[in-house]
């Protein structure tokens, strides 16, 4: 997950930085770092990760129109 797929995942559910940081157990600060592209342990991106998939956001991998996220269909 890049720095960019997490703002476009959170503006997608309607998160806010804190939003996202309850939903995965972590710190806001952690989020922020995330979102700034700083390097984080795998275990907190998957973390997060998760939680905004629970949410209902599928990523979307570098296919050649760059990476993504959507919204599963069923939300």
């Amino acid at each position: 997950m890049r720095a960019v797929q997490s703002k476009m995942a959170r503006a997608a559910v309607g998160w806010g930085v804190r939003d996202l940081a309850k939903a995965a157990a972590v710190s806001v600060d952690t989020v922020s770092r995330l979102e700034r592209g700083e390097e984080l342990q795998p275990r907190t991106i998957a973390a997060i990760r998760a939680a905004l998939e629970a949410a209902g956001v599928e990523f979307i991998p570098e296919n050649g129109g760059g990476v993504g996220v959507r919204l599963r269909k069923d939300q």
